[in-house]
């Protein structure tokens, strides 16, 4: 309450002691106004972090899923710090544009290597005739038109006749050999094992849909007995996979990914529980290798083990179990640039319709100029692109680097935006890396794309029952994407591969086997 000032005491002591009692209280009101100031800044960023985890949400649902703003947008930053120049072209050098063609229009050419089969259509005898002088129509030429037809699956006995040889002493019988076989004993040729693995590994189409697919056409093959078969064709072809791994860790450049598994039967796990496929990417350029492997944990100890002989560059995402195996065999590491771009993305779509455009936009924006002069580079030779970034992007990440200092403390580290933030501040040593080599890329996107086939037929058969299971799966997972990767048609290369690789004995004959060893013609099916 305030005093009046006939209240005041004319006592100098009693003056004191009130101004003491006065100034008191007026630091316990300071306290409490400045503890209601901190709880009111708390309950703010906790509003707009709801508010951005509820725009997050709408956004994954009902917008693109995009992480591109439209360079409109860019222009309508109101913040003193944009510049003006945040769209300017990355070249500073004349740019020759090459003269205008106009493409041709209409269907595009079937492909030569397509059988053709040929229909003829005649004129009928009666129609053979000039309506204006009865004379006979010769034949002058003809007009060809194309048009797909596809033969539904077929399926067909192949019978293995086993000439037998004696002699008439009666003591001498003699059998023709049976071709070695991929699974022995068995009814699946090279060609029906083929057909099983691609169409669940490549096209995601479960067993039980087979079952009934190939059930329609007059065939009854139990899941169970697909399934056995695949395990032992994962099995098959584990030479190849050794041989593959070595070729990847013999090269200086990996990358590496890991998304959850489930497995019914897994001993001391719950069928509810994760467990990991890792992926990983690498090899010469003119032969990539992509495997994949299973293991029932996350930790830090998968990556030693499928690193253990590895020397060079490790590119991942933010995930700290690959420090381990950095630090353990002297790696360099490299950072994701499109995980650093998403999360700035997603801090714009967390703002939901805010006129103003502010950090999340600005960092967004500054990263896509970082892309821009990827797109610019991606087919140079390495030293081309080399010195392509350092003159384009190494002064865009300086720029970012400034930007990102200003801004750090001024966003709540809680909100989306903070957090994009952090993470770009966090990474940023690993970011900057890829300019130290033409041949690094920006991001991790590679493996994330060879990971994308297992994330598409996850969504479809969703687990795996049994331990073999899933590392059958990793294996022939592996050869499909390998063989893409390469150029080879997926069912033709196992077909092949099916075929061949029970009668190779040497390693010299299972190394000509794989994937980069081989062109299309010898794997084509004729």
């Amino acid at each position: 309450m305030p005093i009046a000032l006939n209240q005041l005491p004319d006592d100098v002591v009693a003056l004191k002691s009130l101004v003491t009692e006065q100034l008191a209280l007026n630091e316990k009101l300071q306290a409490d106004k400045q503890a209601v100031d901190q709880k009111n800044e708390r309950l703010q960023a906790w509003v707009l972090t709801l508010q951005e985890q509820l725009n997050l949400a709408l956004a994954r649902r009902y917008a693109a899923s995009s992480e591109k703003i439209s360079p409109d947008q860019i222009h309508l930053f109101n913040e003193a710090e944009v510049d003006t120049d945040a769209e300017m072209p990355l070249e500073e050098d004349e740019i020759t544009v090459p003269t205008h063609k106009r493409r041709k229009r209409g269907r595009k050419k079937l492909p030569e290597a397509l059988p053709r089969v040929e229909v003829v259509h005649e004129l009928p005898e009666e129609e053979r005739c000039c309506p204006h002088d009865g004379a006979t129509l010769a034949e002058i030429g003809e007009v060809i038109s194309e048009q797909l037809d596809i033969v539904p699956a077929k399926i067909q006995v192949i019978r293995h006749i086993r000439k037998q040889y004696a002699c008439d002493c009666g003591q001498c019988i003699k059998t023709a050999a049976l071709p070695p076989q991929p699974i022995p004993k068995s009814l699946a040729s090279p060609g029906l094992l083929a057909h099983i693995t691609v169409s669940k590994y490549q096209d995601a189409l479960p067993l039980y849909r087979q079952e009934t697919i190939l059930k329609r056409i007059g065939v009854e093959l139990p899941r169970a007995t697909l399934a056995n078969w695949m395990i032992q064709a994962g099995h098959l072809v584990q030479p190849i996979i050794n041989l593959l791994r070595d070729r990847l860790l013999g090269y200086d450049i990996l990358q590496m990914d890991e998304t959850p598994v489930q497995v019914l039967n897994e001993r001391g796990k719950q069928a509810q529980s994760k467990s990991y496929i890792w992926l990983q990417r690498g090899g010469p350029p003119d032969q990539p290798v992509i495997l994949y492997d299973y293991d029932p944990g996350r930790g830090a100890g998968v990556p030693k083990r499928l690193l253990e002989d590895f020397k060079g560059m490790l590119q991942t995402d933010g995930y700290d179990g690959y420090n381990a195996v950095v630090a353990v065999n002297g790696l360099t590491h490299l950072g994701c640039m499109a995980h650093a771009r998403r999360k700035f993305s997603e801090a714009v779509k967390a703002q939901g319709r805010r006129k103003k455009r502010g950090k999340a936009h600005r960092g967004l924006a500054l990263i896509q100029k970082l892309y821009r002069v990827e797109k610019q580079c991606r087919k140079l030779p390495p030293e081309e692109r080399y010195a392509r970034r350092q003159k384009q992007a190494r002064p865009i990440l300086g720029e970012i680097r400034t930007w990102l200092d200003d801004a750090l403390p001024q966003v709540p580290p809680t909100s989306a935006t903070g957090k994009a933030l952090s993470y770009l501040h966090n990474e940023w040593d690993k970011l900057i890396r890829y300019l130290d080599d033409g041949r690094l890329e920006i991001d991790n996107n590679g493996a994330e794309n060879a990971i994308r086939p297992f994330v598409t037929g996850r969504k479809n058969w969703m687990f795996s029952a049994s331990v073999k299971g899933v590392k059958a799966s990793a294996n022939l997972y592996s050869l499909i994407e390998t063989a893409k990767a390469n150029g080879l048609e997926p069912y033709a290369y196992l077909r092949y591969l099916y075929a061949e690789l029970p009668r190779a004995e040497t390693v010299e004959a299972i190394e000509a086997l794989l994937p980069g060893n081989l062109d299309k013609d010898q794997t084509r099916i004729s």
